[in-house]
């Protein structure tokens, strides 16, 4: 049984080229890690759809996002708890857009959110690793970084040039 995870995530307006390398990733790392991500167009689509074998948990904000027929639906009051700590409005969100932002801190921590992923693998307009270096196009998944780095968690955006071997050095092995 594995139990290694990582979070696959990123922006939903990612250029094509970048989205059929993470299709590529999903798919090399689909037998040695289990993917977490979030059911939206763009990245998280990408990196789910280059899973073959059932090794990832989507984490939805409601039954059938974006067609999804994950059964990891919603949020707990913990991970909205937890999130609400990385957003400047949080109290001003609506509900549903409350559960959307909480699902980071799954695809970051598990579903139990004590169960870290190893990194966070994604791709932004800006590069952003660090909350330092988010910025407005870091959009949503500035959340998950945040959180990652509060956590120890590497984050590797694949928007910047060494992204390759970094991801190389934490799973251990050459990506062909």
């Amino acid at each position: 049984m594995l139990t290694k995870y990582y979070a696959g995530i990123g922006s939903r307006r990612v250029p094509d080229t970048i989205a059929l390398r993470m299709r590529g990733i999903a798919r090399f790392l689909q037998d040695d890690y289990i993917l977490r991500s979030g059911g939206a167009p763009g990245s998280d689509l990408a990196f789910e759809l280059g899973v073959s074998n059932g090794n990832k948990e989507i984490f939805i904000p409601s039954k059938g996002f974006n067609g999804s027929e994950s059964t990891l639906i919603g949020s707990t009051k913990e991970a909205m708890e937890l999130t609400s700590k990385y957003h400047p409005n949080w109290k001003n969100l609506k509900e549903y857009v409350k559960i959307l932002m909480a699902r980071n801190a799954n695809q970051v921590l598990g579903n139990d959110l004590i169960t870290p992923s190893e990194f966070v693998l994604c791709w932004t307009p800006d590069g952003a690793e660090s909350p330092k270096q988010r910025s407005r196009d870091t959009g949503g998944t500035g959340q998950a970084i945040s959180i990652a780095y509060d956590h120890g968690i590497p984050v590797i955006n694949m928007k910047n040039p060494l992204w390759i071997e970094r991801l190389e050095q934490i799973i251990g092995c050459e990506i062909i």
